[in-house]
């Protein structure tokens, strides 16, 4: 497999969102999707609609979340709803709960810790999707990138259940916290992939490190960012953009990297990379390309 393009550009801006996806020379066709973490109520560090707006309107893009598994203000359709106007999504896009009606199976039949991902239905509208990601730790996945966008992300309330306890039907709020860490981090990588296959080609990935704080959005009471913003990544690749983006945490000179690296393995987050590759959606063999 030849280097995957990893496309890197320093300064963080909305406008330079659409210059580093003009770079993958990528046409997303149809109906396009748009993947972003809407951010729980309380948290200060997700992704403001107003830095997504010109990659939005340049794609002519529907923003496209889905429903928690764990209580908050994201649980439920109605909840997640009123929190996506709080936020000020629905002011700006039109925005979609994919799991809002029923959930669609998609097939693993190579999955290492499940063999079928549930997502929502509506899903199944769209013919294209850019995944774009806040980078940042996470508590449980050790860190969030497009590879959890790709799955955790896009499993339905019940789904996110399903892949946190490696494929326990009707598992339990309290089952996702007893689950087996590595078990848990196969199943990411396996769901990942599902939606990887369902669009083929037809999907791009977008990683903004800024406000990297060793929690994710979906915590509402998050830890401020321990390291400063590095910069905006765009691929075709998801496995390699994740992967670049961890190398650029390693390589910084800000002794804060010690702090997101611990969570990131203390959790053993590049496993979820490795699986991932192993899969054959992607690759960490890349060559970052920086953009001025």
């Amino acid at each position: 497999m030849e280097k995957a393009k990893v496309y890197f550009i320093r300064e963080i801006t909305p406008e330079n969102v659409v210059k580093i996806f003009e770079e993958l020379g990528k046409e997303l066709k149809g109906k396009v999707a748009i993947k972003v973490h809407s951010g729980e109520r309380g948290n200060q560090n997700y992704l403001r609609p107003e830095f997504m707006k010109p990659i939005v309107e340049h794609l002519k893009g529907t923003i496209v979340e889905c429903n928690t598994a764990y209580e908050g203000a994201r649980n439920t359709t109605e909840k997640h709803t009123e929190l996506m106007k709080e936020h000020g999504f629905s002011e700006l896009f039109n925005v979609d709960i994919l799991d809002s009606e029923e959930d669609m199976v998609l097939d693993i039949p190579n999955g290492k810790a499940i063999k079928k991902n549930y997502v929502g239905k509506k899903m199944a509208n769209y013919d294209s999707m850019l995944v774009l990601s806040h980078f940042k730790g996470h508590p449980m996945g050790g860190y969030g990138g497009a590879l959890k966008q790709l799955s955790i992300g896009l499993a339905s309330s019940y789904g996110k259940r399903y892949i946190h306890c490696h494929g326990k039907e009707n598992a339990s709020y309290e089952d996702m916290f007893r689950a087996e860490q590595n078990k848990f981090l196969e199943a990411m990588a396996d769901a990942a992939s599902s939606v990887v296959n369902y669009f083929k080609d037809n999907m791009a990935y977008i990683n903004v490190m800024c406000n990297m704080s060793v929690d994710c959005d979906c915590c509402d009471v998050a830890e401020d960012p321990c390291m400063q913003d590095i910069g905006i990544l765009a691929s075709l690749d998801p496995v390699a953009i994740d992967e670049a983006c961890i190398d650029l945490v390693k390589n910084s000179n800000d002794p804060g990297k010690d702090h997101l690296l611990e969570r990131i393995n203390s959790r053993n987050g590049h496993y979820t990379i490795e699986v991932a590759e192993s899969l054959g959606i992607g690759t960490t063999d890349y060559e970052l390309i920086e953009i001025k």
